[in-house]
């Protein structure tokens, strides 16, 4: 029995270059890249826990290669314009997203969004963990979570946030319908103004990432009663935690993270894990987060394929239990 060879047709000539391209294209992001600057899109205010931390990553990546590593602030919509804009941006490593849990939380809470925002980004490293500082402007008579829900029920408290649907906006609105208290919810675009609206006596509360109120805690302009974990943590010492000052169940943990556009390079992104995990494990970056109240979260790139989705999934759920209808 004869087999007969046939020519390729113009197809699969198409076809196989292709393929051979984006090998060569792929191989030669891996050996050259960084090549140029590398920007990194903070989709809040200057100031608050995602600019803090973002600097902090940058000086190491900056110091590693070479290369200036550029922060661009773009916030409002709880982070959504910073995301829409990187979404579209060329998938090549060189603009990439700070993310923060508040991105899931926007999801949940918007109806339409002109990006799939479970597939628009690839996670590049998620950065640090830490809980939520319950605080108070120092003219609020409260000391103790069981204080600070006896007067929210004898008075309308307001409560600052980081924008609708935002993390900390989350994670309040939790709060209080588990404690059965209202408050009046005034955002902000990003944490550290929504921090300044509390020491400015703008608000009366704020349920914030460490980092964005720990420094007004320690100056004397706000008073922390207690952290958003399920235990006292040691990043924070001296707080009890609000779920052991009579709100049992409730806990709540912020992140931060790198993300790139969809169809990045695989070799850039892992590079850029690699990379981002060894700027935590540095002595300077363990100071940052340790000032900070956070803990570094190192994953690698196969640990994270899933990360966004599941949050998204979870913060959707928390969104229908709160009664935080989609807009």
């Amino acid at each position: 029995m004869s087999h007969m060879l046939t020519k390729p047709t113009w197809i699969q000539k198409l076809l196989c270059a292709a393929a051979v391209c984006a090998c060569v294209k792929s191989y030669a992001a891996e050996v050259t890249y960084p090549a140029r600057n590398v920007t990194i899109v903070v989709p809040f205010a200057a100031g608050g826990s995602a600019d803090i931390l973002t600097r902090g990553i940058s000086r190491g990546l900056a110091d590693m290669w070479g290369r200036n590593v550029l922060i661009e602030n773009r916030p409002g919509a709880a982070s959504m314009i910073g995301a829409e804009y990187v979404a579209n941006a060329e998938p090549d490593g060189y603009r990439l997203l700070h993310a923060t849990s508040s991105y899931p939380g926007a999801v949940a809470t918007r109806v339409r969004l002109p990006f799939d925002p479970a597939t628009a980004f690839v996670p590049v490293a998620l950065i640090a963990r830490a809980p939520f500082v319950l605080a108070v402007h120092p003219s609020v008579p409260a000391r103790s979570v069981k204080e600070f829900i006896v007067l929210a029920k004898q008075r309308s408290f307001t409560y600052s946030s980081s924008g609708a649907g935002g993390s900390n906006h989350f994670a309040t609105e939790l709060l209080a319908r588990m404690t059965g208290i209202k408050m009046v919810h005034i955002p902000y675009k990003g944490i550290a103004p929504a921090v300044v609206g509390l020491i400015s006596g703008e608000v009366d509360a704020v349920l914030a990432s460490s980092p964005g109120v720990m420094a007004q805690v320690k100056a004397g302009r706000a008073r922390a009663i207690a952290v958003s974990s399920a235990e006292p943590t040691p990043l924070i010492p001296g707080l009890p935690s609000i779920a052991q000052s009579g709100v049992p169940g409730f806990t709540y943990e912020n992140w931060w993270g790198l993300f790139a556009p969809a169809r990045s390079p695989d070799a850039v992104v892992v590079t850029l894990n690699a990379a981002v995990n060894k700027v935590l494990m540095g002595s300077e970056m363990k100071q940052l987060l340790g000032r900070e109240g956070a803990a570094a979260a190192p994953m690698s790139v196969a640990q994270l394929a899933d990360f966004l989705p599941k949050q998204i999934a979870s913060f959707r759920k928390m969104a229908a239990a709160a009664g935080m209808k989609p807009e």
